[in-house]
């Protein structure tokens, strides 16, 4: 009997091997570009079959382990953009995090722009926004409980408290912070019982910050490490051109993911039991799913990585583009977990 006639007939044979002709010469990489984070074994395993594990994040089930950043809420354009972006967290299980919510604070009337837990579904991390400035003020008043209720409103699990100092400085409508914000937190922590994230806006945290919010009892730390969508930056290009003459500099000023993954490593260590926080958000500067990959392989903790505005580009454009990048990142997921292994 003759095997060949069990090898199915490959029809697009000719056609592909034309293109791998006219394409061999735009193929050619230089050694140079390696990406020398990876070591590729290409004998260990098969083509990935299967899903990727479920991820217990925040206390949630989430199937794919890519957080939507805050980004952005308050305007008609922000409806679709999260509508868009809430869908997407259904379909392939990810967890979201709303822009800031300060509009919700005194009023509903922008309520649509991130009212999406129905869309979402209750079994799925879905946390509100507010700012340190904001937050500080409403402790002023004693009118904390402005942001329980509108947690509750939106049927939240909880609150992400940004930290953005240069930004609010930057910022020409910007709100003055009168107290350190880490002790903003510890005031607030005391007074809710709402679970709490922190995070800063595209700079990232040092060392010391980084110690203390380790040692409170909150749900995640996220990164917004340097190199990603940068605030303080953002808010220099709406000011004044002196202005942006005099601050350029400090959009320079921060620190990356890798840089916060070895400081969180190291203090995790040396904190022991007295680190209290031990899941975080890897974002700033992830702009695909080899760099989520390799720093969450990389931090020795619990962990999703986030993006911001490589996932606002798409829902900004339409669903269907959206769910068509999300759907190469989970595929790619699997491959570099079949593939690559971290140096």
């Amino acid at each position: 009997m003759n095997t060949l006639e069990n090898i199915p007939s490959d029809p697009t044979a000719a056609e592909r091997k034309q293109d791998h002709i006219q394409l061999a010469f735009q193929s050619q990489v230089e050694s140079l570009h390696l990406d020398k984070r990876f070591s590729y074994e290409p004998l260990l395993s098969a083509h990935p079959q299967e899903q990727l594990p479920e991820t217990i994040f925040l206390g949630k089930s989430i199937q794919t382990p890519i957080w939507v950043s805050s980004m952005t809420g308050g305007t008609e354009k922000a409806f679709k953009i999260n509508s868009n972006l809430a869908k997407a967290c259904n379909q392939f299980g990810m967890g979201m995090g709303l822009g800031s919510c300060r509009a919700l604070l005194e009023s509903d009337t922008r309520l649509k722009d991130f009212d999406f837990r129905a869309i979402i579904g209750s079994h799925l991390p879905f946390y509100a926004n507010i700012g340190i400035a904001q937050l500080e003020y409403l402790l002023k008043e004693n009118k904390s409980d402005k942001i329980d209720q509108m947690v509750d409103r939106l049927q939240a699990d909880g609150i992400i408290i940004h930290v953005n100092p240069l930004q609010e400085w930057l910022q020409p409508e910007g709100d003055k912070i009168t107290v350190a914000p880490i002790q903003t937190i510890q005031q607030f922590i005391a007074l809710t019982k709402k679970k709490i994230i922190v995070k800063e806006v595209g700079q990232g945290m040092g060392r010391e910050s980084l110690r203390a919010l380790l040692q409170l009892p909150i749900e995640a730390i996220e990164f917004a490490a340097h190199g990603g969508t940068n605030f303080s930056k953002l808010e220099l290009l709406r000011g004044e051109k002196q202005k942006q003459d005099g601050y350029a500099a400090i959009a320079q000023i921060g620190h990356s993911a890798a840089e916060m993954t070895g400081f969180v490593n190291d203090l995790l260590q040396e904190l022991g039991a007295n680190a209290l926080c031990k899941q975080f958000i890897v974002s700033g500067g992830v702009k695909n799913f080899l760099d989520g990959y390799y720093l969450r392989e990389q931090l020795h903790a619990s962990s999703v990585y986030g993006q911001a505005s490589a996932l606002l580009q798409y829902a900004e454009h339409s669903y269907e583009a959206l769910e068509g990048f999300l759907y190469h990142q989970l595929e790619g997921l699997k491959l570099a977990k079949a593939f690559f292994r971290v140096k």
